[in-house]
């Protein structure tokens, strides 16, 4: 193929992991909005301030009810701590809002598989173990006291109390919804677009030699055991150079899964989204250069432990995904339950969008003033629509010509 087909290939491709995945994310955006909405969190924060299983079960818990953006997962943390939340449960928090929330799951069984999906929850779980055990023996107090200290002054939004069976049967408390739904939207969009728009280009662009020599996979003269220590070590690292946030990392790890990355590999791929450069930049300026190395040192070791550990239980089990999804296959356009699917959730979508309107339309408020990327995501964001544009445009003009 010549470079102008290949453009229009990348980004046909790129739009084609987000039309197989659109209705999933209303779907997701959806619940996510309801739960939100009609879930007292008031009461949980009460119950966070040690690094006991009950603190880490209401942090899991209280992730997995919120958004999967790897942004707002980062400043909701941080609002827990300042509220008095230990560390050990912020992190479970952050752990469980970018890897058991709904959205992601349905995303993973579409793109990956049910086993994928079967790993993504278990391994979630084991993450927030892990990495709980790891920062209550190598807590650094006067870091982490240090750390609360900086974030004193931040104020929050988890101060809301309501009675969740009067709001779920009123009109308002359905505009909130709407509300939290595109609140979701406008935080995750960018991960979302540079995301699909990377893994469209590399699933198109980059040979399969890459990817085999990079993770060892025909490394037939290692013992099998270090070719998968090496996935789960580099996966991380791949990961992180990225740039990609947790919902937008799911159709890259499918280019890896057709590619013949190991199981291990893709686990600790999905896991690292919130060791992206933007992230950790993020979390320094909540807690300071030190936590946030600490942090991330803390969820890289857990990331390779729980890969490995996921890699050994499904083996034991019989289980370890074997088959590749093409690629190719998921990002076809056709009348099929993807059509159907994506028609019924623009409509969904739409009721929801106006649902916010009036929403505002009743209550003088800013948007939720959540993190974002900063100029230079901004700037990446406006840089991949234009290359998006292009290339469609390309597609077109080489089918027609």
């Amino acid at each position: 193929m010549d470079l102008l087909n290949l453009y229009g290939e990348s980004a046909k491709t790129a739009l084609g992991f987000f039309w197989k995945s659109g209705w999933a994310f209303v779907l997701g955006y959806f619940v996510s909005g309801m739960i939100q909405a009609f879930v007292p969190k008031k009461e949980l924060t009460k119950y966070m301030g040690d690094a006991d299983l009950k603190s880490i079960s209401l942090s899991t818990f209280f992730g997995a009810a919120s958004s999967s953006c790897s942004f707002a997962a980062l400043a909701a943390a941080r609002s827990l701590v300042k509220k008095g939340a230990h560390f050990v449960a912020a992190v479970a928090f952050m752990f469980a809002s970018t890897n058991l929330v709904i959205e992601l799951g349905i995303l993973i069984l579409i793109f990956l598989g049910w086993q994928f999906l079967a790993a993504e929850l278990i391994g979630g779980l084991v993450l927030i173990a892990i990495s709980s055990l790891l920062i209550k023996w190598t807590y650094p107090e006067s870091w982490l006291q240090a750390a609360r200290e900086k974030v004193e002054s931040d104020d929050d939004g988890l101060t809301e109390d309501f009675d969740w069976k009067k709001r779920i049967k009123s009109k308002e408390g359905w505009q909130l919804v709407g509300h939290k739904f595109v609140n979701d939207w406008k935080m995750a969009w960018e991960d979302i677009l540079i995301g699909f728009t990377i893994a469209g280009f590399v699933a198109v662009l980059v040979p399969e030699s890459f990817w085999t020599t990079l993770f060892l996979a025909d490394a037939q003269h290692l013992p099998g055991w270090l070719v998968t220590l090496e996935n789960a070590i580099i996966a991380p690292f791949v990961a992180a150079s990225t740039f990609i946030g947790s919902m937008g990392n799911i159709p890259l790890a499918t280019v890896l899964n057709q590619n013949g990355v190991l199981f291990a590999g893709i686990m600790g791929f999905i896991y690292s989204d919130l060791m992206v450069p933007p992230l950790v930049h993020i979390n320094a300026k909540y807690y300071g250069w030190r936590v946030a190395l600490y942090i991330a040192g803390v969820m890289f070791v857990s990331i390779v432990l729980t890969a490995l550990i996921l890699n050994g239980l499904f083996s034991f089990l019989d289980i370890v995904p074997e088959s590749r999804r093409e690629v190719s296959q998921i990002t076809q356009f056709k009348i099929d339950y993807t059509f159907w699917m994506n028609l019924i959730f623009i409509w969904i979508a739409g009721t929801l969008v106006w649902l916010h309107k009036k929403y505002m339309q009743t209550h003088e408020m800013k948007m939720m003033d959540m993190e974002s990327g900063g100029k230079i995501k901004n700037i990446a964001v406006t840089l991949f629509i234009i290359i998006n544009i292009l290339g469609l445009s390309a597609f077109v003009y080489t089918q027609l010509f």
